[in-house]
């Protein structure tokens, strides 16, 4: 029997489909952990270091990904990016893994990240088109989750395979690897999104009675109409500025700890692995459990400020392995409940399905473009100007978050996607269909 021939528009489905993002931040952490020693063997520069991880699945090379998959998502659908876009990454890793100058790393980094770019504004939106309207955050909730399962296991493999250096950080990006042929494979069997073939169905009847859509596709339709304009702006303002952060936070933070005193690799990855577990706990406890049951608005002001307190133990609080462990579990609780997650819930909700993936992923564009600037000089001026100086930059940019998401945060919580979508464009705006609940 064809792998997931029944029951698939339920958790099997969300759950294969989450993995791109495990398969994402998996990719970004290998390329963390690796970068060391990849400039020990290869004898790099820290800009060139900087270079490398401007154009990884951190930043350019997802956002080229992201404003290539999410129209081609649109318009071929959802499930011809979730076959397709898993063997151009295994491709990626492979030349990451067996690279043995700065062009093959170069070439492999920025393949991995076309790859997840492509894959994971595809996967936001099938599982959130696919999941009931009363627990839609529970499932958009295991993206996230499967997320953050990826920096765990990659800093724990990190910090066991720290002893073989090189070595160890090519057997990482082969674990990449096998992964993505699993969930590849398993993917094989999942249906098309329902809303979208709904809605191709009946662009295709206007098309034939000659009827104009009144959604359109494509990024001029999207850009068309101020209501996405005033969606795009509020999801940056949360997504984008909280990224920069995170972006950095994802694949400086053993640079970071080793500026603070913590010199050991072994040490700088365990203390990554608390972050990270503790975003496993406040992802499943707090957002998955609680987004459906709360206000939205109260619980992303609880994870943003708990970022912020984070970054303040760091910037002023006592040198030490107390300040870390804070610093640690505030910043790892509150990206559990914080601006990714629900950036990945409103995304869905507040486009209409014709543009849907198109929007995630020119909001991704956008923020991978901005973490991928200051990419590029944050090895540099975390050198020359310390890890206070640049803390209170990262605090800044978690403030604008902050406010945007506590003013702006929409109403969404327990209505469909239809109904969120006829209020903000109109009746019949285009056809949906709620999902079954399973």
């Amino acid at each position: 029997m064809k792998i997931g021939s029944t029951s698939t528009t339920g958790w099997r489905a969300t759950i294969a489909v989450a993995m791109s993002n495990y398969i994402e931040a998996g990719s970004i952490i290998a390329i963390a952990t690796s970068l060391g020693f990849w400039q020990a063997e290869l004898g790099f520069t820290d800009l060139t270091a900087g270079l490398l991880a401007a154009f990884s699945a951190n930043a350019f090379g997802a956002a080229i990904g992201a404003m290539l998959g999410g129209p081609l998502s649109d318009r071929l659908g959802r499930k011809f990016i979730y076959t397709y876009d898993l063997v151009v990454f295994m491709i990626g890793v492979l030349l990451a893994a067996f690279a043995v100058n700065v062009p093959m790393l170069f070439l492999g980094f920025i393949i991995t990240g076309i790859a997840v770019g492509a894959g994971v504004p595809a996967s936001w939106t099938y599982i959130a088109e696919q999941a009931p309207s009363k627990n839609r955050a529970k499932h958009v909730g295991t993206a996230q989750l499967a997320w953050s399962f990826g920096p765990l296991i990659g800093f724990a493999l990190a910090a066991l395979l720290a002893p073989l250096e090189l070595f160890g950080s090519r057997m990482i990006f082969l674990h990449l690897f096998v992964v993505a042929a699993v969930v590849w494979w398993v993917r094989q069997g999942l249906p098309e999104s329902q809303l979208w073939k709904d809605q191709k169905e009946t662009s295709a009847k206007e098309v034939k009675s000659g009827t104009a859509s009144r959604t359109g596709r494509g990024f001029g339709a999207l850009l068309s109409k101020r209501v996405n304009i005033t969606a795009l702006l509020f999801l940056f303002g949360i997504y984008g500025f909280w990224g920069i952060v995170a972006g950095q936070a994802g694949i400086f933070m053993p640079r970071v700890y080793e500026a603070a005193g913590v010199e050991s690799v072994v040490e700088q990855d365990l203390l990554q692995v608390l972050v990270w577990g503790c975003t496993v706990i406040a992802t499943y406890f707090g957002f998955m459990l609680l987004a459906d049951r709360m206000s939205r608005r109260l619980l992303y002001i609880v994870g943003a400020v708990m970022g912020i307190l984070g970054w303040m133990a760091l910037v002023f609080g006592e040198p030490g392995t107390a300040t870390l462990i804070t610093f640690a579990v505030l910043w790892g609780l509150s990206a559990g409940i914080g601006a990714q997650a629900f950036y990945g819930l409103w995304a869905s909700e507040l486009f209409a399905t014709p543009y849907r993936a198109g929007a995630q992923g020119l909001l991704f564009f956008a923020a991978r473009l901005a973490i991928g600037f200051l990419s590029y000089f944050f090895p540099v001026l975390l050198a020359t100007t310390g890890v206070a100086n640049v803390g209170l930059i990262m605090i800044g940019f978690l403030a604008v978050a902050l406010l945007v998401g506590a003013i702006w945060a929409p109403n969404t919580r327990g209505r469909s996607l239809k109904e969120i979508e006829e209020e903000r464009y109109g009746a019949g705006a285009s056809a949906q269909q709620e999902p079954v609940v399973r």
